[in-house]
């Protein structure tokens, strides 16, 4: 008899990795434990609920990421995307749905799969034997997260997200910032101009704290606490602790000299530090921050060096749950130290529905040809699914993981041949050549 792969969880994507795997012709049984055990944002048992926002964003498939990764899924034969376009709503060049007939439909059709088989309940500890696929969200129930942190050390499930914003490099104005590591540490020019450092005089310095705590910031949720991670204190709350307290924190000016005006010594310093393998994407160093979106982008733009700075995201803390997916996960999405399993999902540190899904697909796909006696290679890095699983399985900084959506900051650059592109061009560079590697890798 042939094995079955057990998915646990039925959200974007354990919907997805079951049909996948069902549809390759591998027997599936999926685990939910709602409406047995609920969440405090689910409110029905239907597989696929949107609990957030009722839009997948972006349905333009030439020059957004998002639209692109749309664009992989259909051509995968994708459950969640063929369903999403089936109760579409008008949104501009979004891709909404009406989010109660799209679940009612998504669970519709897999409780018709004759491959699927449902099982509710919850499932308390990671499985000894079999083949699994973990694709539990950031509300993953408390007794399965003990398991998973036991396994996998108690640094590296998160319960908090500590954010700090990311930034396209190419948007960094260069003619004011400059490279350096503090006190030019580092054996190699690389390591010695690791990082991009944007200065301030005293009183951008004071203009920028006095924006920054009368910014609107976001509350917890009831029953959330503000119980931040070591070192990962929010610029805000670090702020109101003292107006100096910035300047003797993440944006201390010491051991680092500025190139364009060697002679004079800025005030405060905020640092970028690289947040990918390729260099297209920083992170702003220990801004953390609960602001609101609208607030950040207005005070962010305020430092110098980002005043026509691009978001690739912004900062944030909240409740969430995901491994440290560089360190754990092997290139298939298997827990390295229990290779049986597989994570899926917003739990191995991808943002959104529709990255969740990607990662659920690739995920039954893998399962499923490994099941069949075969392995299944991920897609290539300059597709949206292969760019977004290299990121997770070994692209991003373990040390600095944080979830992520997919953007063309993951990609690997196009070459500009002949000057540089126009965004849009380049954009339309990406999507083509991404669309002709994954229609070569599915005919593969």
């Amino acid at each position: 008899m042939q094995e079955k792969l057990h998915i646990i969880g039925g959200g974007m994507a354990g919907s997805e990795a079951a049909w996948q795997a069902a549809q390759m012709g591998v027997p599936v049984v999926l685990h939910e434990m709602r409406p047995e055990v609920g969440t405090f944002a689910h409110r029905t048992g239907m597989f696929a609920e949107m609990v957030c926002s009722n839009s997948f964003r972006s349905d333009d498939d030439e020059r957004n990421a998002v639209g692109l990764l749309h664009w992989e899924m259909g051509a995968a034969q994708g459950l969640i995307m063929e369903t999403a376009r089936l109760h579409r709503l008008p949104a501009g060049g979004a891709l909404a749905v009406d989010r109660a007939p799209f679940a009612e439909a998504v669970t519709a059709r897999l409780r018709a799969h004759p491959l699927i088989s449902i099982a509710y309940g919850e499932v308390r500890d990671l499985p000894q034997d079999g083949h699994w696929i973990i694709a539990t969200g950031p509300l993953t129930s408390g007794a399965l997260a003990e398991s998973i942190r036991a396994e996998t050390g108690a640094e590296s499930l998160a319960f908090f997200d500590a954010i700090a914003p990311i930034v396209y490099a190419e948007s960094v104005d260069m003619s004011v910032a400059w490279m350096q590591s503090r006190y030019d540490k580092g054996e190699t020019l690389e390591e010695q101009t690791a990082y991009m450092n944007c200065p301030m005089d005293k009183a951008q310095y004071e203009a920028f704290i006095d924006a920054l705590l009368a910014a609107d910031k976001t509350e917890f949720h009831e029953g959330e606490t503000a119980g931040y991670f070591d070192g990962c204190l929010p610029i805000e709350v670090m702020a109101e602790r003292g107006r100096e307290t910035l300047r003797f924190g993440p944006m201390k000016p010491v051991g680092l000299t500025n190139p364009h005006t060697p002679g004079v010594k800025p005030y405060a310093v905020v640092q970028l530090r690289r947040d990918n393998q390729l260099g297209t994407l920083y992170n702003i160093v220990g801004f953390q921050t609960k602001m609101k979106y609208g607030a950040q982008t207005a005070v962010f733009k305020m430092i110098p060096g980002l005043h026509e700075a691009s978001f690739a995201r912004l900062g944030g803390i909240h409740r969430n749950t995901f491994l440290n997916s560089p360190r754990l996960l092997d290139a298939q999405m298997r827990l390295k130290s229990r290779p049986n399993i597989r994570f899926a999902g917003q739990v191995t540190g991808v943002e959104g529905y529709v990255e969740s899904a990607a990662m659920g697909l690739l995920a039954g796909r893998m399962a499923a040809a490994q099941i069949l006696g075969r392995e299944l290679p991920p897609p290539p890095p300059d597709t949206a699914m292969g760019a977004l699983i290299t990121h997770i399985t070994g692209g991003a900084d373990a040390k600095t993981f944080q979830p992520m959506n997919v953007n063309f900051g993951l990609f690997p650059p196009i070459d500009a041949k002949g000057g540089r592109r126009g965004r849009k061009d380049r954009y339309k560079a990406y999507t083509e050549r991404a669309k002709e590697s994954f229609t070569q890798w599915l005919a593969s």
